[in-house]
Parts: structure tokens; C-alpha cells; sequence
């Protein structure tokens, strides 16, 4: 074996802290940033919340359009690759973030502006957008949150008319239970025989004797309000809602006529009912034609998931991230994209603590201190560049977004041009996992609503001019072309595909039922008017 010597040159690519917290704020949408920068406030003793206009940094959005250099996209797509990281690299960047260093070695890490020559003046670190507060308008405003929170359960609502019973003390236990079983749309999905052996084990006797007593509770909770509450199935709530309006109403004879016909239908196999079968159900309805066509519109009115109304669903509000207002009129129509500053944190670093640090240079024993809030300092620094980095970012994506679709902003969805990330990554020098993750999460305010960044892109179709069209534009088509067929004789899926190659649009019949089904539009059966 022969030793010897040799130089090697070669490059990699390390995943600093700096870089893992740039890609976590990137993909975060504007509720979890806003979470990130309170935790940050607590963690950090330098960064303050200010109320002052602050310069920007020179990478900011005044480089928005220099070109990204040759080695810097290489190093994009190369940190692309690991930082797809939905669980390594988080785990990383937080353990970075939550450790405190103990030794000078550990400052090294956050390398950068944060040397220990520190800037007269911190407060240029601050962003341009007003202090955030839960993305309300003022201290005064009501939290949406516990307002949804204040919403009455069914439940609730049941007990509460349950109170006004007279009962003995097994059959209000027995209604207590019934009550607390139900689904959120008010139906009780377990047999009575299956809720008494849950509760008696092998007793016998003791089921049957439960039995009963859930027999008399269920008679009491479906006369209860909302009506069809407590119903084992759909053709039961329905009856019991058709019952409730016999009892309710002084109905005139054809209106009498008409709910018993309801009832009679509401027997028959649902199938029936929602093909809208009116000979079949005239034959075993023993009614006329006319009087199935009322009985089924009568029907169709009822409500089939009573606690529908109760349901406490989360409400969200979207607040966009970006601003898009029209300037001019007509073919002289421009649009600007403007950041959204109510969802821009302003953030600095506290001047006082920066220039402690400055004044006073550790050494000896507190070499180790020194080092340690040095790079809290650091981070600091950073995490207000990586915020400020987040929003140019996103600043570039949306004004590429919209200069790419126009037509949109002018004319509707209808104008909508294919777009995929590809093409606006390389307009911008950017890798297309950056674009996916600008465009996640992060929402657009237009003159035709708000949407996610993602809505912005689509396949295409192709025509036969040659060109392609966008598959949101196609969606649109075939939405108002349903809109506007005959409710006697909805337009069939083969139908909507032959006229969207009426207007040169090739489209196969299978895509336009998959794109009727992401409508949440019924086949033509079920559209069918009577």
C-alpha cells in the first residue's frame, strides 16, 4: 500500500438555519405565520412589535426583478430536493430554533449581518406593514372564533324541550341517552337493540327492559323539534316531517290529499323518489299524475338532515395576503398588486438591548453569555429578513400570476388561460417547489372574489385551432351551460361534451362528468324537473 497526498476540490450544499427558516416561513399560511411571530416575540428578548415606518432591506422589493444568479438557482433547486421536508427538516429547523446556545462555537451558525460590528441604528431592520392583531380591524372587534362557539348544540336544544316533560326517572334517562346518540344530522344510527346490549352486556332481561324503555324515549324524541329528529333512516324523517305538518296545519282538502300521498310515496323504496319515477309511483301510490308531481315537490321541500341548522361549523375567514386593484377603464384597464399590511407583521430590533450588547464586549467568564445573545440577536436579524424575504416573494409570484392572466381580471373565468408552476418559475429564476409553496395557503383579493393562488392554475384542453384551453375556463362553461338548460330536459354529460366541441373545446364525456362532479352538480336524472 502506497500513502500519498491529494487536493480535492468540490462544492455542497449545507442547510444553515437561516435557509430551513426562510423555507418553513415560505409555505406558512398567514394564521400560522402570525402564530410563529408570537412565539418568536416570547422566545426572542431583541424583536419588538413597532408602529413606525421603517427603510427595507436592499434585497427587498426594489431587487424584486434582478435576475437570480446562476450558482443561487443551482442552490435553490439543490435545497428543493431536501427541503420538500415535511418532517425532517421542520423537526430541524425547530430544534435550531428552540435551543439556546451555551458556547461561542454555537454563534457561528447564524452567520451574517449579525456580527459584532451591530448597525447604529436596529430599527432598520423593520418591516412597512402596521402590527397584526388576530388580523381584526381594531381591539374593540369580536372574535369570530368564540362567537361560532356560542352556536346551540342539538343536543342542547333537545335537552332543553326534554325538560319540559313529564317523566319518570328511567324513560328521562332513557330520552338523555337517545338524545346524546344521535348524529350530527339528528339520526339515530343504532337499533334500540344494540344501544340496550352496549349498556346491559348479556342480560337478557334487563335488554328487553331497556328496550321498552327506549321504545317510549324514541316516540318522545321524534315529536320533539326540530321535526324528523331521532329517525332511523330517510324515509322516516320524512314522514315524520309530512306528520308534523298534518298536526301543525288546518290543511285544506287538496293540501290533506297531497300529504298523504307524501306518505305513501315516502313508503315506496327511496329509489323511486330520487329517479323521480312518477309512473311507477302512480301505479303503487295509487294516485294520479298530477298528484305524485305535488306530493314529490312537497317533498322536495322537506328538510332531510334536521340538525343541519345545529351543526357548529368551524367558521374561517380568509384574509388575503395580496390586493389586486383595477386602475382605468376598458381596453386601457390595468391591474395593481399591492401586499396586504394588515397581515404584515412590523417587526425591529429593541435598540436598547442591541446597543447593551454593543457597548459591551464579553470576556473571560462571560465570553459564553456574550456569545449566546449574540446569536439571539442573529436571529433576530434574520427571522425580520426571512418575514420581509416571505412577502417579496410572494409579491413576485402574484404580479407574474396576474400579468399571465389578464384576461381573467378583465372578463371572468370564462378568460382563464393555462397556467402551470413551470412557466412562472422560470420567469422568475425561481424552482417550481418555491412557486408551490407561495401559492399554497396564500389568497388573492380580485374583482371577482377572493381565491387561493392556486386557483390560478389549470391544465389545458386542447382546441381545434391548435391552442389549449384552461380546464377552470372549461369548468365555467359547462357550469352555465347548465345553468341554462331546460329544467324539463337537463342536458346529459354527452351532451355538454358535444357542445363544448361545438365551441372547439375537445373534451371527452367522462372528463365532463369529473368536472361536474367537482361543481357538486347532479347528473341530468337527478336535475330533472317535474
Amino acid at each position: 500500500m502506497k500513502q500519498g497526498l491529494s487536493l480535492r476540490v468540490s462544492q455542497h450544499l449545507a442547510l444553515t438555519p437561516q435557509l430551513q427558516q426562510s423555507i418553513r416561513l415560505l409555505q406558512l399560511s398567514t394564521l400560522e405565520l402570525s402564530a410563529e411571530v408570537d412565539q418568536m416575540l416570547d422566545d426572542n428578548p431583541f424583536l419588538e412589535m413597532t408602529a413606525d415606518e421603517s427603510p427595507r432591506e436592499e434585497f427587498g422589493l426594489a431587487q424584486a426583478d434582478t435576475p437570480v444568479r446562476g450558482d443561487d438557482l443551482d442552490a435553490e433547486r439543490a435545497t428543493s430536493s431536501v427541503a420538500d421536508y415535511p418532517t425532517e427538516t421542520r423537526a430541524t429547523a425547530e430544534n435550531d430554533s428552540n435551543d439556546s446556545p451555551l458556547s461561542a462555537d454555537d454563534a457561528q451558525s447564524w452567520e451574517g449581518d449579525g456580527s459584532a460590528s451591530l448597525a447604529p441604528d436596529d430599527s432598520e431592520w423593520g418591516g412597512d406593514a402596521k402590527a397584526r392583531s388576530n388580523n381584526l380591524n381594531g381591539d374593540d372587534d369580536a372574535d369570530v372564533t368564540e362567537l361560532a362557539r356560542t352556536q346551540v348544540s342539538l343536543q342542547s336544544h333537545l335537552h332543553a324541550q326534554a325538560l319540559a316533560l313529564r317523566l319518570s326517572a328511567e324513560d328521562r334517562a332513557a330520552l338523555q341517552f337517545l338524545i346524546e346518540s344521535l348524529n350530527d344530522d339528528g339520526y339515530l344510527e343504532d337499533t334500540l337493540t344494540s344501544l340496550a346490549e352496549g349498556l346491559a352486556g348479556g342480560d337478557e332481561a334487563q335488554v328487553e327492559q331497556l328496550v321498552h324503555h327506549f321504545t317510549v324515549a324514541l316516540g318522545l324524541l321524534q315529536s320533539l323539534e326540530p321535526a324528523g329528529v331521532g329517525a332511523r333512516d330517510l324515509a322516516e324523517c320524512l314522514s315524520l316531517q309530512l306528520r308534523a305538518l298534518q298536526q301543525l296545519e288546518r290543511l285544506e282538502p287538496a293540501r290533506a290529499a297531497t300529504v298523504q300521498v307524501a306518505l305513501r310515496i315516502c313508503a315506496q323504496p327511496m329509489e323511486l323518489l330520487a329517479r323521480r319515477d312518477v309512473k311507477r309511483l302512480m301505479l303503487l301510490c295509487d294516485a294520479t299524475d298530477a298528484a305524485v308531481r305535488e306530493a314529490i315537490a312537497l317533498i322536495a321541500r322537506l328538510e332531510p338532515k334536521p340538525g343541519r341548522r345545529f351543526v357548529n361549523v368551524e367558521r374561517n375567514i380568509v384574509v388575503p395576503d395580496v390586493l389586486v386593484i383595477q386602475v382605468g377603464q376598458g381596453t386601457q384597464a390595468k391591474f395593481q398588486v399591492r401586499l396586504n399590511t394588515d397581515v404584515m407583521p412590523r417587526l425591529r430590533v429593541h435598540d436598547i438591548y442591541a446597543n447593551a450588547i454593543k457597548q459591551h464586549k464579553g470576556g473571560g467568564n462571560d465570553a459564553s453569555s456574550y456569545a449566546a445573545l449574540q446569536q439571539r440577536l442573529q436571529e433576530a436579524r434574520w427571522f425580520i429578513k426571512n418575514i420581509q424575504q416571505r412577502f417579496d416573494t410572494i409579491l413576485r409570484v402574484s404580479s407574474a400570476i396576474v400579468e399571465r392572466q389578464k384576461s381573467f381580471f378583465m372578463h371572468g373565468e370564462l378568460a382563464m388561460r393555462p397556467l402551470v408552476l413551470r412557466e412562472i418559475a422560470e420567469e422568475l429564476g425561481l424552482h417550481e417547489s418555491t412557486i408551490s409553496r407561495v401559492t399554497t395557503a396564500k389568497y388573492m383579493a380580485t374583482p371577482f372574489g377572493t381565491f387561493e393562488l392556486k386557483y390560478f392554475f389549470g391544465s389545458g384542453l386542447g382546441t381545434e385551432s391548435g391552442g389549449n384551453a384552461s380546464s377552470t375556463a372549461v369548468r365555467a362553461l359547462i357550469k352555465q351551460f347548465i345553468s341554462a338548460e331546460s329544467p324539463a330536459k337537463p342536458l346529459s354529460d354527452h351532451q355538454l361534451s358535444e357542445m363544448l366541441k361545438e365551441q372547439g373545446i375537445e373534451c371527452a364525456r367522462r372528463t365532463v362528468a369529473k368536472y361536474r362532479e367537482g361543481l357538486r352538480i347532479a347528473p341530468a336524472s337527478l336535475r330533472k324537473a317535474l
